[in-house]
């Protein structure tokens, strides 16, 4: 299976999100204005959320599909990224205003309790995203797919807002009424911590940032491969679910073209059995006398 095979793959997971987010946001808002749970109708709104971040994400795996061109020579798999940013900025939208109406409804009066019904259909909805992250988490590691692995993680996450909306509606039951916009609150915090983090590693990765004890890991088993002295540099960038390596080695300067090219190709294939890292640019530079103590693990 190619590369672009798994992210055609990794469309089913995005389409199972949409269809169970169209349907558990339909259930949640109408359930939720029926039997007066403010906690209901956040979830429901952070499911529309989650659509629109679906969405995002599948537009990112068509894109993404697209092979290299003349503007594009590494290929177009960073439009995953710039998607996951844009629904970012809509989920944080959608967070604020649920914070906004949940403390409005504290301080406008006595809260309404909200009927124990609604309870049952947000408990309902927390087995059903709890199946889409099963699904979503397992095709996302059999394709090695990131994008569809953070759609797996918003799915979990929406089990247990729905689990903690539950919560509120059943504490409300006790005479505590006022627990049901307090869950509403909460679900609007998690919508601005998701969007947040979606945000952080979208900037991220956007910005060639990497991270530094994954750096060390890909340094680690290059040094380990034989021929290779020193390693005189080393940079990574993530691009959509693929990691882009460039290295400098040094060699024994006595070697041939040929065996230099060997060492190459040695390093490009323990990278993508190893860390599954399939753009790997190798420069090769002879080891110069004055630092002819080699830094990597002896061979």
């Amino acid at each position: 299976m190619t590369q672009y095979d798994e992210i055609k793959q990794g469309e089913k997971g995005a389409w199972v999100s949409i269809a169970a987010y169209l349907a558990l946001s339909a259930l949640k808002l109408g359930a939720g204005y029926w039997f007066v749970s403010g906690a209901l109708v956040a979830d429901g709104f952070n499911n529309l959320t989650d659509i629109v971040a679906s969405v995002a994400v599948l537009i990112g795996l068509r894109i993404s599909q697209k092979p290299p061109d003349k503007d594009h020579p590494y290929g177009h798999f960073r439009a995953e990224t710039i998607a996951a940013l844009v629904a970012s900025f809509i989920m944080a939208t959608v967070g604020i205003q649920v914070l906004i109406t949940a403390v409005k409804s504290i301080f406008d009066g006595e809260p309404a309790t909200p009927n124990l019904f609604s309870a049952w259909v947000a408990l309902f909805a927390a087995v059903c995203m709890g199946a889409v992250y099963v699904y979503n988490s397992r095709l996302a590691r059999k394709i090695n797919n990131q994008a569809l692995q953070a759609a797996a993680k918003d799915n979990l996450s929406d089990a247990l807002v729905s689990i903690g909306a539950a919560v509120g509606i059943i504490g409300a039951q006790f005479g505590m009424p006022w627990l049901d916009p307090a869950a509403a609150i909460a679900v609007g915090l998690v919508i601005c911590k998701t969007a947040w983090d979606i945000f952080s590693s979208s900037t991220h990765a956007l910005t060639d940032g990497f991270d530094e004890k994954e750096l060390k890991t890909l340094r680690s088993t290059i040094a380990k491969t034989k021929g290779v002295l020193m390693i005189k540099d080393i940079k990574a960038r993530i691009h959509g679910s693929n990691v882009l390596v460039d290295v400098i080695i040094q060699v024994d300067p006595a070697l041939t073209i040929i065996e230099s090219h060997q060492i190459c190709d040695d390093i490009e294939r323990r990278l993508g059995r190893k860390h599954n890292i399939m753009s790997v640019h190798v420069h090769v530079e002879p080891l110069e006398e004055e630092t002819q103590t080699p830094q990597s693990a002896p061979h």
